[in-house]
Order: structure tokens, then C-alpha cells, then sequence
């Protein structure tokens, strides 16, 4: 049987030749060959099966094999080395260790007093999400010795290899793909669940026990709900900063939850805050929807009531990464996936134009535009250089792509109206529809030049478009907004609902060009927003029940407040969450708002999972208790066990509370 699984492991396999190549060097007894080798990377990346291939290749070689588990390891070195004993006494021995981040605390005398004493012609092989603490690469003595390989997922081609050799058919592969992210252990599962469960489907999706064996694969054990909530930020969000993660779990202390968050070893950290692998991500997000899609709905609002608060209060340079962020956050919805990519592949950083610049950004011009383009980014970059934008490419640093967004006050220029016939067509619209007035201003996105993808969807168009609506959002008198696309046929289909195509086809040089545009005076940045976000909305809120005075964020917190207010009829009297809808029709408000809590809170104990949130809930608010240290002691519990009660008590009342106040007393 040994051989058996053996040789479907060698048929399975894909990748790592490197690994494989040198580890059978270091079996044959070469002597520039490794001692020990250790393998790092995050969950699901292939540690485990890459080890199971070493031990066949070892087994094959006659050696003699320990093999052991660090989850299973004890903190004491003693019992690491009676377990690990042949290791020393045995020539030729080769010990693997696994899941080594679980003892990680051995790390120190591992390599001062155990693997200084091995037997004659022995190899180690340790694998762990967490790379060797670096003194051991730097160590001369080690140098040599050591070989330190961190896993990266798969190539486009593997991942492809993976599925084909499963028998996955080709209509399902990009969905899988894509499901995937190149992390072995989500191809190897969807392959299998592929394999067996596909039947006549169209579209292959995940099943629940695969989500479930992904998550405890890639991620391992949740120690609380605030955890888990932590996690549920990251999946959604394009980046997790700890300001952000403070304002969305406004009841959890943050700093642990995101410090907790960057140790995970399939988190990236960024300037921008934390992007979780791939994988991670869409595994989370896919088993937040298909789990608790009111809560993944929630959570998602939560993130775009921040979002929004930041476009209008935050810094003024982080308008554009916020914008970008929530078009993220609603990128399944029809209207964007038509509209942007977030590819990481031709992933692109930007810049101010230098005169440096100036040379290249002609000579894109002119290739994929023409002579008379070009004449008219020199014309713009010496009248308005702060608009052009220069973008490199973050793999290589090269310069790849340019756009130009104009700021151009009203009365216009005479001479940009003779010069240039795109943003003359602008003006003309604006003075045949709503004339703008002295003080006001429209913005142009005048050029997109990326030669190497051009007229077509890409990272450069995504971020100027972010920051042409941050622009907007913050500009005192933007009247209108445009965008110029030389098809007008295909991106008139693409941006249908979003921009009006105003009709012109200016003529510069061979080319016409299509002008779409939008009047910020008769629909607010933030409005025009929220059409993207109302596209992929769960809820499915109907149109006569209207939107809450409030944010999703700010009525949790009214929910807080009011609760903590109980006692205090002052307090209580003020409370934000009487200027909410819910109360909108009651003739004695606060009377009738205190019922409501009681009934909603009661409520609760129907479902048996909200029995003990409850409990907890009325000890803690209305009983009288002092403290809640004293309502935990009254309910017989320990005060963190109340505290995690309490906890799920408030989730589930604000998200009863807030379909109320969305739906009416009917809910949801």
C-alpha cells in the first residue's frame, strides 16, 4: 500500500524540481549538498506534500526515517529527543519535521545542541509557515549547510497541469482558477471536489466542506468571535489597516486583532495596510457569504460607511486609495466588472510628471494615438503639469502608462478651445445642457495612454479613475466630470449607467473619440457611489422602505448607546437611536423605543443559539447589575464567557434591529 500511495503521490506532484533535485544530491552523498533544509510558507502552499515527496525519495535510498509533527511536539527539548533519538545515534538518518511553527520555541536549541550532534550522514528537513530566525542564514557555519526555500503558489502553467491531470473539465478551469490563486491545497481540493461533484454544472462552485477544510487548512484555529470578525474585514477589504479595523469593530479592542491578523503567515503586509493570500481571501469571503450573508452584507456596509467618511473627512491624498478601495469592496457587480480589473499581475504604482517624463510620455503618445495627440499632451503638460500622472510597473520599476486629469475653470480658456477639440466639445455640452458658472469648474480625463493595453480595462484606468473621483468629491465647484475614450462603441456599453455619452466625436488627427460625462451639481460624488454599491447589495432593501438616517456603523453604535443609557433617563432621552426610523412613528418615542429594545431582545431566546446571548444581554442592562463583572457572577459564568455571550447578543440584536429599521416591523 506504501508504494501504491507512493506512486500517486509522484503522478500528482507538480513543481518544486529544485527542491527535489538538490535533495537527492544531498542523498547521494554529495558533499556541496545541504544538511538541513528548511521549508517555509503559508498554509495550504504545499509543505506537507512537498515533505511526503522527500520521504519517498529518502525511503527509496534505503534510509532510515523520523518523522514527526510539531502540533504533537512537547515544549520540553528532552522529549523532542527521545522521539527524534536515531536521528543522533543512527548513520544516515533523516529526520523531517512538519507543522514546525507549532514548536518554533525549539528553534534556538535546535541548532545549538541537537543538530550539531547528529549521526554520520544524516539530513533534517523542516517545514513551517514561519521562515528560520535569520542568524542561522547569516550564520558563516550554517551558510553552507543550510538551505532555506520559501514556497510560492503555483504558476499559471501548474495550477493548469493540477487540473487537467484531475480531469477537470476545460470550461471549469479559470473558475477554479481564480477560486484558487495558485495555492496547492485549494487546487488540489477543488480539483477533487471538481472531479467527483461537478455533474452538468456550468460554473464549478465550492462546496461547504470544502470551504470548511480550506479554512481550517489555510488558517488554523480562531481564537474568538473578534478574531473571526477581524477576519472577515480582511477578506472583504482590498487592504486592512489597524485605523481601519478600529472603526469597523468599533466594540473591539483593535491593536491585538491586527497584530494578530499580520502574524498570519498568508497576510502580506503593505504601506496600505494587510492583503491576505488569494486563496485566504475569496475561501473567507465564500464561506462568510454562504454562512451568514446577512452578516457578510453588514460587514460589507460597515467597510463602505468608512469608505465614504474617509472620501469626505480623511486626508486629502488618501481620497483616491479610498475610492479604490470601495469599488473593491462591490467589484462582483455587474457594472464594475464591465469597468475595472485588480489583476496583480500588471499591477502599477503612480507618479507626478518630471520633465524627465516629458520624452517618453510624447512617444506613447504618438504610437498609440498619433502625431496630433502627442502636439496636445505637450500643449497640457506645459499648461497643467500637476495633471498628468506617470505609472511604473511594480514588478520591474519601468514606465508603462500616462493620464491626464484637467481641472479647467469656467469661463474657459479661449485658447483650449481652439486648441483643443476634445475639451471644446466638453464646453459646448455644458453651456447646450446646465452652463457652468465663473467660480465652478468641470474635470477631463483627457488622456489614458497605456501602449501596452490600450482602449481596454486595466490597473491604470482603475486608479485614474479612483483618483478622478476622489478629485471630484473634493474639488470645490466641480460641475462636471468627463472621461474621453477613443472607441466610443465599446466603452459607451462599458460605462452605460455611469457617465452619459454627450454625443461629440471630436476629431484630433486620424482618430474621433467619444466624450462620456456626468453632472456632479444633480448627482453628489458620494450618490454616483452608491449606485455600485446598491448593484451588489444583499439586502435587497425594497424602494419604498428607504435608507436609515444612518450608517450601518453609526446605528450599531446608537444600539450601544442606547443600551448603555438604560438606566439613565436623561441619557436615554438623548440617545442617537431615537432619530432613527424605528422610532419615527411612535407618539411617545422614548417609551415606546425602550419597549422595542426589551421585545427585540427577548426575541433573541426563540432561536436556541441566542438563548445565552439573551441572558446575557438582560443581565447586563437591564437587571440592575452594577457592573457587568456582577451580571456575569449572576448568571453563574465566567466573565469571559459572559463577555463572548454579550458579545454575539449585540450582533444579533443590531442586525435584528437595523432590517427593522430598513424593512419596517416586518424585517427582512
Amino acid at each position: 500500500m506504501g508504494e501504491r500511495l507512493s506512486r500517486a503521490r509522484v503522478r500528482a506532484f507538480v513543481g518544486r524540481d529544485e527542491e527535489l533535485g538538490l535533495f537527492r544530491e544531498a542523498l547521494a552523498g554529495d558533499p556541496q549538498a545541504p544538511f538541513a533544509f528548511y521549508v517555509c510558507g503559508p498554509g495550504g502552499i504545499g509543505k506537507s506534500t512537498l515533505l511526503r515527496r522527500l520521504a519517498d525519495h529518502a525511503r527509496t535510498a534505503g534510509r532510515l526515517l523520523v518523522e514527526l509533527d510539531g502540533r504533537f511536539v512537547s515544549r520540553d527539548p528532552a522529549d523532542f529527543e527521545r522521539a527524534a533519538g536515531p536521528f543522533l545515534d543512527v548513520p544516515g538518518t533523516v529526520l523531517f519535521v512538519d507543522s514546525f511553527e507549532h514548536c518554533q520555541w525549539l528553534e534556538s536549541w535546535l541548532w545549538h545542541h541537537f543538530l550539531p550532534r547528529a549521526a554520520d550522514d544524516t539530513l533534517v528537513v523542516l517545514a513551517g509557515r514561519r521562515p528560520p530566525q535569520p542568524q542561522w542564514a547569516a550564520d558563516p557555519a550554517w551558510s553552507k549547510l543550510l538551505r532555506v526555500t520559501e514556497l510560492e503558489p503555483f504558476s499559471t502553467e501548474q495550477a493548469r497541469h493540477l487540473l487537467v491531470a484531475a480531469d477537470i473539465r476545460p470550461e471549469l478551469r479559470d473558475r477554479v482558477l481564480r477560486f484558487a490563486g495558485g495555492n496547492p491545497l485549494a487546487l488540489s481540493l477543488a480539483a477533487a471536489a471538481g472531479s467527483a461533484g461537478c455533474g452538468s454544472e456550468e460554473i464549478w462552485a465550492p462546496s461547504a466542506d470544502v470551504l470548511r477544510t480550506l479554512l481550517t487548512g489555510l488558517i488554523g484555529e480562531v481564537p474568538t468571535a473578534g478574531h473571526r470578525r477581524a477576519l472577515e474585514v480582511a477578506a472583504q477589504a482590498h487592504s486592512t489597516s489597524e485605523e481601519l479595523l478600529a472603526a469597523v469593530l468599533s466594540a473591539e479592542d483593535a491593536h491585538p486583532l491586527f497584530s494578530w491578523l499580520r502574524d498570519l503567515p498568508f497576510m502580506e503586509s503593505t504601506p496600505r495596510g494587510l492583503h491576505p493570500h488569494d486563496a485566504a481571501r475569496e475561501t473567507l469571503a465564500a464561506d462568510l457569504r454562504r454562512r451568514a450573508p446577512n452578516a457578510f452584507e453588514t460587514m460589507r456596509r460597515r467597510l463602505a460607511d468608512e469608505y465614504l467618511r474617509l472620501l469626505r473627512e480623511g486626508p486629502e491624498d488618501r481620497g483616491w486609495t479610498v475610492t479604490d478601495e470601495l469599488f473593491y469592496l462591490f467589484r462582483e457587480g455587474e457594472t464594475l466588472t464591465r469597468l475595472r480589473t485588480w489583476s496583480r499581475e500588471d499591477e502599477v504604482h503612480d507618479r507626478p510628471l518630471h520633465p524627465d517624463d516629458l520624452d517618453l510620455v510624447l512617444a506613447m503618445a504618438e504610437e498609440t494615438e498619433g502625431t496630433a495627440s502627442a502636439e496636445l499632451v505637450r500643449y497640457w503638460a506645459g499648461r497643467q503639469p500637476q495633471a498628468f500622472s506617470v505609472y511604473r510597473l511594480v514588478s520591474t520599476g519601468r514606465v508603462v502608462a500616462f493620464t491626464a486629469r484637467l481641472a479647467l475653470p469656467a469661463p474657459p480658456d479661449p485658447q483650449d478651445l481652439a486648441t483643443d477639440p476634445v475639451v471644446a466639445a466638453a464646453w459646448r455640452y455644458t453651456d447646450a445642457t446646465d452652463p457652468v458658472s465663473p467660480g465652478e469648474e468641470i474635470g477631463v480625463s483627457r488622456f489614458t495612454i497605456y501602449p501596452e493595453q490600450y482602449q481596454v480595462p486595466s490597473r491604470v484606468i482603475d486608479l485614474s479613475s479612483s483618483r478622478a473621483q476622489a478629485e471630484a468629491a473634493r474639488a470645490r465647484g466641480r460641475a462636471y466630470g468627463f472621461a474621453v475614450y477613443r472607441d466610443a462603441e465599446t466603452w459607451g456599453e462599458r460605462v452605460k449607467g455611469t457617465l452619459t455619452d454627450i454625443g461629440a466625436r471630436p476629431r484630433v488627427g486620424a482618430h474621433t473619440y467619444g466624450v462620456f460625462g456626468v453632472d456632479w451639481r444633480r448627482t453628489p460624488v458620494e450618490t454616483w457611489l452608491q449606485r455600485f454599491m446598491s448593484a451588489t447589495d444583499l439586502s435587497d432593501v425594497p424602494v419604498e422602505s428607504g435608507p436609515s438616517p444612518l450608517s450601518r456603523s453609526a446605528f450599531d453604535q446608537a444600539v450601544r448607546e442606547a443600551l448603555a443609557h438604560w438606566r439613565d433617563a436623561s441619557g436615554f432621552a438623548a440617545c442617537a437611536l431615537l432619530r432613527t426610523r424605528l422610532a419615527a412613528d411612535f407618539d411617545e418615542p422614548v417609551g415606546a423605543l425602550r419597549a422595542l429594545l426589551r421585545e427585540a431582545v427577548d426575541d433573541l431566546a426563540r432561536d436556541p443559539r441566542g438563548v445565552r446571548a439573551r441572558e446575557a444581554l438582560a443581565a447586563g442592562h437591564f437587571s440592575g447589575a452594577p457592573t457587568q463583572e456582577a451580571a456575569a457572577r449572576r448568571l453563574g459564568l465566567p466573565y469571559g464567557t459572559y463577555r463572548r455571550h454579550l458579545r454575539q447578543g449585540l450582533d444579533l440584536l443590531c442586525e435584528a434591529l437595523w432590517q427593522r429599521e430598513l424593512h419596517g416591523p416586518g424585517g427582512a
